[in-house]
Protein backbone atom coordinates (compact mmCIF):
# COMPACT_ATOMS: atom_id res chain seq x y z
CA UNK A 1 0.00 0.00 0.00
CA UNK A 2 3.35 2.60 1.08
CA UNK A 3 4.52 1.90 -2.49
CA UNK A 4 1.22 2.41 -4.11
CA UNK A 5 1.07 5.55 -2.49
CA UNK A 6 4.25 6.88 -3.26
CA UNK A 7 3.46 5.92 -7.06
CA UNK A 8 0.06 7.91 -6.98
CA UNK A 9 2.71 11.00 -5.09
CA UNK A 10 5.10 10.28 -8.19
CA UNK A 11 2.37 10.79 -10.33
CA UNK A 12 0.22 14.00 -9.35
CA UNK A 13 3.48 15.33 -9.31
CA UNK A 14 4.62 14.68 -12.84
CA UNK A 15 1.31 15.72 -13.50
CA UNK A 16 1.64 18.94 -11.66
CA UNK A 17 5.09 19.71 -13.78
CA UNK A 18 3.44 19.02 -16.92
CA UNK A 19 0.48 21.86 -16.28
CA UNK A 20 3.26 24.37 -14.62
CA UNK A 21 4.07 25.84 -17.91
CA UNK A 22 0.74 25.77 -19.59
CA UNK A 23 -0.40 27.53 -15.82
CA UNK A 24 2.00 29.90 -15.99
CA UNK A 25 1.24 31.18 -19.20
CA UNK A 26 -1.92 31.56 -18.89
CA UNK A 27 -1.78 33.57 -15.64
CA UNK A 28 0.65 36.02 -17.22
CA UNK A 29 -1.01 36.19 -20.54
CA UNK A 30 -4.47 36.43 -19.39
CA UNK A 31 -4.95 36.38 -15.58
CA UNK A 32 -2.99 39.57 -14.87
CA UNK A 33 -4.08 41.46 -17.97
CA UNK A 34 -7.62 41.22 -17.04
CA UNK A 35 -6.87 42.17 -13.52
CA UNK A 36 -5.08 45.23 -14.26
CA UNK A 37 -8.24 46.03 -17.28
CA UNK A 38 -10.46 45.93 -14.15
CA UNK A 39 -8.49 48.10 -12.28
CA UNK A 40 -8.49 50.28 -15.66
CA UNK A 41 -11.77 50.50 -15.70
CA UNK A 42 -11.67 52.41 -12.51
CA UNK A 43 -9.53 55.29 -13.72
CA UNK A 44 -9.26 57.95 -16.47
CA UNK A 45 -6.39 56.35 -17.86
CA UNK A 46 -5.24 57.50 -21.18
CA UNK A 47 -1.64 56.39 -22.23
CA UNK A 48 0.02 59.56 -22.22
CA UNK A 49 0.03 60.93 -18.24
CA UNK A 50 -0.43 59.34 -14.93
CA UNK A 51 -3.70 57.52 -13.88
CA UNK A 52 -6.11 58.88 -11.63
CA UNK A 53 -8.87 56.74 -9.42
CA UNK A 54 -12.26 57.57 -10.84
CA UNK A 55 -14.37 55.27 -9.01
CA UNK A 56 -17.17 54.23 -10.81
CA UNK A 57 -17.61 57.78 -13.18
CA UNK A 58 -16.58 55.38 -16.47
CA UNK A 59 -19.62 53.01 -15.66
CA UNK A 60 -22.01 56.05 -14.91
CA UNK A 61 -20.80 57.51 -18.44
CA UNK A 62 -21.47 54.05 -20.34
CA UNK A 63 -25.02 54.28 -19.13
CA UNK A 64 -25.35 57.38 -20.73
CA UNK A 65 -23.41 56.52 -23.45
CA UNK A 66 -26.07 55.94 -26.14
CA UNK A 67 -23.57 55.32 -29.12
CA UNK A 68 -22.50 52.01 -26.72
CA UNK A 69 -26.00 50.80 -26.05
CA UNK A 70 -26.56 51.75 -30.16
CA UNK A 71 -23.68 49.05 -30.82
CA UNK A 72 -25.30 46.24 -28.77
CA UNK A 73 -28.12 46.89 -30.93
CA UNK A 74 -26.71 46.22 -34.27
CA UNK A 75 -25.15 43.15 -32.74
CA UNK A 76 -28.28 41.82 -31.23
CA UNK A 77 -29.80 42.46 -35.10
CA UNK A 78 -26.66 41.02 -36.36
CA UNK A 79 -27.24 37.46 -33.97
CA UNK A 80 -30.70 37.08 -34.60
CA UNK A 81 -30.39 36.84 -38.38
CA UNK A 82 -26.78 35.32 -38.35
CA UNK A 83 -27.12 32.63 -35.57
CA UNK A 84 -30.17 31.05 -37.07
CA UNK A 85 -28.88 30.95 -40.40
CA UNK A 86 -25.32 29.42 -39.35
CA UNK A 87 -27.33 26.66 -38.03
CA UNK A 88 -29.37 25.80 -40.60
CA UNK A 89 -26.55 26.25 -43.52
CA UNK A 90 -24.34 24.01 -41.26
CA UNK A 91 -26.62 21.20 -40.44
CA UNK A 92 -27.74 21.33 -44.62
CA UNK A 93 -24.12 21.17 -45.67
CA UNK A 94 -23.51 18.30 -43.00
CA UNK A 95 -26.01 16.04 -44.18
CA UNK A 96 -25.76 16.55 -47.53
CA UNK A 97 -21.54 15.54 -47.10
CA UNK A 98 -21.90 12.79 -44.38
CA UNK A 99 -21.72 9.80 -46.81
CA UNK A 100 -18.53 7.75 -47.77
CA UNK A 101 -18.61 8.02 -51.37
CA UNK A 102 -16.18 9.51 -53.78
CA UNK A 103 -15.43 13.20 -54.26
CA UNK A 104 -17.42 13.76 -50.98
CA UNK A 105 -14.04 14.65 -49.32
CA UNK A 106 -13.68 17.08 -51.62
CA UNK A 107 -16.51 19.23 -51.16
CA UNK A 108 -16.18 19.03 -47.48
CA UNK A 109 -12.50 20.64 -48.31
CA UNK A 110 -13.99 23.30 -50.47
CA UNK A 111 -16.39 24.13 -47.95
CA UNK A 112 -13.82 24.34 -45.15
CA UNK A 113 -11.28 26.24 -46.97
CA UNK A 114 -12.78 29.93 -46.31
CA UNK A 115 -12.70 29.00 -42.02
CA UNK A 116 -8.34 29.12 -42.87
CA UNK A 117 -8.39 32.34 -44.41
CA UNK A 118 -7.81 35.45 -42.54
CA UNK A 119 -10.87 37.16 -41.77
CA UNK A 120 -9.16 40.53 -42.91
CA UNK A 121 -7.56 39.40 -45.82
CA UNK A 122 -11.54 37.30 -47.21
CA UNK A 123 -12.94 40.96 -45.99
CA UNK A 124 -10.63 43.15 -48.57
CA UNK A 125 -11.42 40.59 -51.32
CA UNK A 126 -15.53 40.98 -50.72
CA UNK A 127 -15.07 44.25 -50.67
CA UNK A 128 -14.40 44.02 -54.37
CA UNK A 129 -16.92 41.22 -54.68
CA UNK A 130 -19.67 43.28 -53.54
CA UNK A 131 -18.99 46.67 -55.56
CA UNK A 132 -21.60 48.66 -56.38
CA UNK A 133 -20.76 48.79 -60.24
CA UNK A 134 -18.40 46.30 -60.93
CA UNK A 135 -18.39 44.27 -58.13
CA UNK A 136 -19.04 40.28 -59.07
CA UNK A 137 -22.02 40.20 -57.51
CA UNK A 138 -23.78 43.19 -58.74
CA UNK A 139 -22.60 41.75 -61.79
CA UNK A 140 -24.59 38.38 -61.75
CA UNK A 141 -27.73 39.84 -60.28
CA UNK A 142 -27.53 42.46 -63.44
CA UNK A 143 -27.59 39.12 -65.80
CA UNK A 144 -31.66 38.65 -64.40
CA UNK A 145 -32.56 41.80 -64.88
CA UNK A 146 -31.83 43.23 -60.97
CA UNK A 147 -30.22 46.55 -60.20
CA UNK A 148 -27.60 45.73 -57.21
CA UNK A 149 -27.35 48.06 -54.62
CA UNK A 150 -24.51 49.50 -52.57
CA UNK A 151 -24.23 46.69 -50.34
CA UNK A 152 -21.84 48.37 -48.10
CA UNK A 153 -22.45 52.07 -48.59
CA UNK A 154 -26.58 51.61 -47.83
CA UNK A 155 -28.02 51.39 -44.09
CA UNK A 156 -30.04 48.99 -45.03
CA UNK A 157 -27.96 46.83 -46.56
CA UNK A 158 -24.38 47.21 -45.05
CA UNK A 159 -25.01 45.15 -41.89
CA UNK A 160 -27.08 42.23 -44.50
CA UNK A 161 -23.49 42.17 -46.70
CA UNK A 162 -21.49 41.70 -43.66
CA UNK A 163 -23.76 38.74 -42.39
CA UNK A 164 -22.90 37.48 -45.94
CA UNK A 165 -19.16 37.66 -45.44
CA UNK A 166 -19.28 35.71 -42.13
CA UNK A 167 -22.01 33.04 -43.07
CA UNK A 168 -19.17 32.21 -45.58
CA UNK A 169 -16.48 32.12 -43.69
CA UNK A 170 -17.85 29.94 -41.09
CA UNK A 171 -20.59 27.69 -42.03
CA UNK A 172 -17.55 25.45 -43.11
CA UNK A 173 -16.06 25.40 -39.65
CA UNK A 174 -19.44 24.61 -38.25
CA UNK A 175 -20.38 22.11 -40.75
CA UNK A 176 -16.99 19.68 -39.85
CA UNK A 177 -18.95 19.81 -36.01
CA UNK A 178 -22.09 18.48 -37.15
CA UNK A 179 -20.62 15.90 -39.24
CA UNK A 180 -19.18 13.96 -36.20
CA UNK A 181 -22.05 14.79 -34.38
CA UNK A 182 -24.06 12.77 -37.44
CA UNK A 183 -21.65 10.64 -37.51
CA UNK A 184 -22.18 10.29 -33.13
CA UNK A 185 -25.82 8.93 -33.67
CA UNK A 186 -26.28 5.24 -33.27
CA UNK A 187 -27.00 3.48 -36.55
CA UNK A 188 -29.59 1.20 -35.01
CA UNK A 189 -32.27 4.37 -34.14
CA UNK A 190 -32.32 4.88 -37.74
CA UNK A 191 -33.38 1.67 -39.02
CA UNK A 192 -35.61 1.09 -36.07
CA UNK A 193 -37.69 4.22 -37.25
CA UNK A 194 -37.62 3.19 -40.81
CA UNK A 195 -38.82 0.06 -39.46
CA UNK A 196 -41.86 1.70 -38.46
CA UNK A 197 -42.46 3.37 -41.05
CA UNK A 198 -41.13 6.66 -40.62
CA UNK A 199 -39.68 8.80 -43.63
CA UNK A 200 -36.75 11.25 -44.10
CA UNK A 201 -38.51 14.46 -42.32
CA UNK A 202 -39.71 12.53 -39.35
CA UNK A 203 -36.38 10.90 -38.57
CA UNK A 204 -35.04 13.99 -38.82
CA UNK A 205 -37.59 15.78 -36.34
CA UNK A 206 -37.16 12.62 -33.90
CA UNK A 207 -33.69 11.37 -34.18
CA UNK A 208 -31.53 13.57 -35.60
CA UNK A 209 -32.06 17.02 -33.76
CA UNK A 210 -32.37 15.64 -30.58
CA UNK A 211 -29.37 13.39 -30.81
CA UNK A 212 -27.47 16.84 -32.13
CA UNK A 213 -27.99 19.23 -29.14
CA UNK A 214 -24.88 18.84 -27.77
CA UNK A 215 -23.79 19.83 -30.76
CA UNK A 216 -26.48 22.28 -31.28
CA UNK A 217 -25.25 24.00 -28.36
CA UNK A 218 -21.51 24.17 -29.04
CA UNK A 219 -22.26 25.72 -32.44
CA UNK A 220 -24.77 28.55 -31.24
CA UNK A 221 -22.50 29.48 -28.47
CA UNK A 222 -19.76 29.86 -30.49
CA UNK A 223 -21.72 31.92 -32.81
CA UNK A 224 -22.84 33.78 -30.30
CA UNK A 225 -19.83 34.62 -28.67
CA UNK A 226 -18.66 35.37 -32.00
CA UNK A 227 -21.48 37.61 -32.94
CA UNK A 228 -20.82 39.87 -29.75
CA UNK A 229 -17.38 39.98 -30.53
CA UNK A 230 -17.62 41.14 -33.96
CA UNK A 231 -14.75 43.32 -35.35
CA UNK A 232 -12.71 42.38 -38.25
CA UNK A 233 -15.47 42.56 -41.09
CA UNK A 234 -17.43 45.64 -39.28
CA UNK A 235 -13.44 47.28 -39.70
CA UNK A 236 -12.59 46.21 -43.03
CA UNK A 237 -15.59 46.29 -44.76
CA UNK A 238 -17.67 49.26 -43.64
CA UNK A 239 -15.41 51.43 -40.88
CA UNK A 240 -18.72 51.00 -38.73
CA UNK A 241 -20.84 52.87 -41.10
CA UNK A 242 -22.83 54.19 -42.71
CA UNK A 243 -24.29 56.16 -39.82
CA UNK A 244 -23.09 53.91 -37.14
CA UNK A 245 -25.07 51.22 -38.16
CA UNK A 246 -22.42 48.36 -38.82
CA UNK A 247 -20.61 49.36 -35.55
CA UNK A 248 -20.09 47.08 -33.17
CA UNK A 249 -19.15 46.98 -29.71
CA UNK A 250 -15.44 45.49 -29.75
CA UNK A 251 -14.79 48.13 -32.82
CA UNK A 252 -16.25 51.19 -30.25
CA UNK A 253 -13.69 49.68 -27.57
CA UNK A 254 -11.25 50.01 -30.21
CA UNK A 255 -11.71 53.46 -31.24
CA UNK A 256 -11.82 54.04 -27.81
CA UNK A 257 -8.54 52.57 -26.33
CA UNK A 258 -6.29 53.17 -29.48
CA UNK A 259 -7.81 55.95 -31.38
CA UNK A 260 -8.87 58.23 -28.40
CA UNK A 261 -6.42 56.86 -26.06
CA UNK A 262 -9.08 56.39 -23.90
CA UNK A 263 -7.97 53.17 -22.30
CA UNK A 264 -10.27 53.36 -18.74
CA UNK A 265 -13.32 54.46 -20.18
CA UNK A 266 -12.33 51.21 -23.16
CA UNK A 267 -11.67 48.97 -20.26
CA UNK A 268 -15.33 49.86 -18.68
CA UNK A 269 -16.64 48.51 -22.15
CA UNK A 270 -14.31 45.81 -22.28
CA UNK A 271 -16.26 44.60 -18.99
CA UNK A 272 -19.66 45.05 -19.88
CA UNK A 273 -18.98 43.51 -23.03
CA UNK A 274 -17.73 40.62 -20.99
CA UNK A 275 -20.25 40.63 -18.66
CA UNK A 276 -23.23 40.33 -21.44
CA UNK A 277 -21.29 37.31 -23.22
CA UNK A 278 -21.53 35.38 -19.97
CA UNK A 279 -25.19 36.55 -19.62
CA UNK A 280 -25.91 34.83 -23.39
CA UNK A 281 -24.38 32.50 -23.11
CA UNK A 282 -26.23 31.17 -19.88
CA UNK A 283 -29.10 32.06 -21.17
CA UNK A 284 -28.16 29.37 -24.07
CA UNK A 285 -27.29 27.07 -22.03
CA UNK A 286 -30.40 26.81 -19.89
CA UNK A 287 -32.17 27.01 -23.54
CA UNK A 288 -30.19 23.91 -24.72
CA UNK A 289 -30.23 22.06 -21.42
CA UNK A 290 -31.36 18.56 -22.54
CA UNK A 291 -31.29 17.32 -18.94
CA UNK A 292 -34.10 19.66 -17.53
CA UNK A 293 -37.53 20.80 -19.05
CA UNK A 294 -37.35 24.67 -20.10
CA UNK A 295 -38.89 26.16 -17.50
Amino acid sequence: MASIGKLHRHQARTGYLFITPTLLLFLIFTIIPVVMAFYLSFTNYDVLSHMDWVGFDNYRRLWLDSLYWTTFKNVFFYAVIFVPLNILISIALAMLLNFKRSGVKLFRTMNYLPTLTSAVAAATVWIWLLHPEYGLVNGLLSYVGITGPAWLAQTDTAMFAIILVTLWQSVGANMIIYIAGLQGVPDYLYESSKLDGANAFQRFVYITWPQLRPTTFLVSTMSIIGALQLFDQAFVLTQGGPGNVTKTPVYLIYQQGFNQLQMGYASAQAFILALAILVFSFVNMRLNKSEEPIV
